[in-house]
């Protein structure tokens, strides 16, 4: 069943990753239908109604395409230590959601590349199958040619480069070990997918208006809808890597202010009022903070005997921020906060193990805003 927390149906699981059908499979899955069916059945006269239950029966193998796809991107993925979330097959074919905070160039190549591979296994497959059908009149003979085709298409389609295609990764990877900038990486191959973009369209609807021709509806709404596709996902590629260069002018240390770590179950009388306090239960996981203006009431008649958990405010799930050194830029930090969302007010930001400190949301905000200020200034 599909809910609101999830994207769509749940079909089962992949080494603990759920795979779903999502909430806009059905849409591509009724054209196909509407489009395969009348092929079939004029091919096939005498099947009838039956034609269009064998067009169902090729959008189940093109579900397949789509899962193989994305479940050879998490498989490798979970090898390269990416945490991954969830696959979903939807109407732009599907996709796989993973963190990729610990990546590097040749991971996120290697991650891309698996895709398309993955397809141009199942066209081989299929081609062998195909040898097995003597019958050219043969309705399975149909279903695997078109298995074949697709899964070709989809793997030569995929290593275009451009994003947000799989060969838009490539490029990205690429860029980023020659220039040791993966914002650079983004940037280029964002690019390259708005040119991808552009060229299909103008493939696809100008170069026949200049010949003199006049593309098909159905064609024109297909190449602009995939072109639209591509020029989204390139945007997106290029928004981030613009961030990502905002994000590189401030570093944790920047934003990063002293913590005490202290049991929840001491005497709030025993804590020093000279720096916020991190609360930790009895396993030393952080669950609550104490700021200096509330230390300093402890004085006051009647509060020298409460426990710090008294005091402390309960921070929502997420809040921990692993970084591998104060001295890396706030991307994490940025991450962490989208990841949580408004219920957040500090990060606690842990290095190496040790708290390093805490980071106000605030703070941090202030701290891009006023890094992007050179830059606006200077356009």
């Amino acid at each position: 069943m599909a809910n609101a927390d999830r994207p769509g149906w749940q079909l089962g699981t992949l080494r603990g990753v759920p795979i779903y059908i999502g909430r806009t499979w059905p849409v591509i899955a009724v054209i196909i239908i509407v489009t395969f069916g009348p092929q079939v059945s004029n091919a096939y006269p005498d099947l009838g109604g039956t034609a269009y239950f064998v067009a169902f029966l090729y959008t189940l193998l093109l579900l397949l395409s789509v899962v193989a796809h994305e479940a050879a991107h998490a498989l490798v993925g979970q090898w390269r230590g990416y945490r991954v979330r969830r696959i979903v097959a939807d109407l732009w074919g599907g996709h796989t959601a993973y963190d990729t905070d610990d990546t590097s160039p040749m991971s996120s190549a290697l991650v891309a590349v698996v895709g398309p591979l993955a397809n141009a296994v199942l066209a081989l497959v299929g081609w062998l199958g195909l040898q097995i059908v003597a019958d050219d009149r043969d309705v399975a003979r149909l279903l695997i040619g078109a298995f074949i085709y697709t899964n070709g298409f989809v793997a030569v389609f995929n290593l275009l480069p451009g994003m947000p295609l799989d060969g838009g990764f490539l490029v990205d990877a690429l860029v980023w070990r020659l220039t040791g900038s993966r914002t650079a990486g983004l940037l280029v191959a964002g690019w390259c997918g708005r040119v991808l973009a552009a060229l299909l369209v103008g493939w696809a609807v100008v170069l026949p208006l200049v010949r003199g021709d006049t593309p098909g509806t159905f064609y024109v709404l297909w190449s602009v809808l995939i072109a639209g596709f591509l020029w989204f996902g390139a945007s997106n590629a290029i928004a981030r890597a613009r961030s990502g260069r905002l994000f590189a002018r401030v570093r944790v240390r920047d934003v990063l202010r002293p913590a005490t770590v202290v049991p929840d179950s001491s005497p709030a009388a025993s804590v020093r009022a000279d720096s916020d306090v991190v609360v930790v239960d009895q396993r030393g996981v952080p669950w609550g903070v104490i700021g200096m203006a509330d230390l300093s009431r402890v004085g006051q008649p009647g509060m020298q005997d409460i426990p710090v958990s008294a005091l402390a405010q309960v921070q929502p799930d997420g809040w921990i921020t692993q970084v591998p050194s104060v001295d890396v830029d706030v991307t994490a930090l940025v991450r962490a906060a989208q990841d949580v969302g408004g219920a957040i007010q500090e990060l606690l930001v842990v290095s190496g193990g040790q708290v390093a400190g805490l980071v106000s949301i605030q703070l941090l905000g202030e701290a891009l805003a006023a890094a992007e200020r050179p830059s606006a200034a200077s356009v």
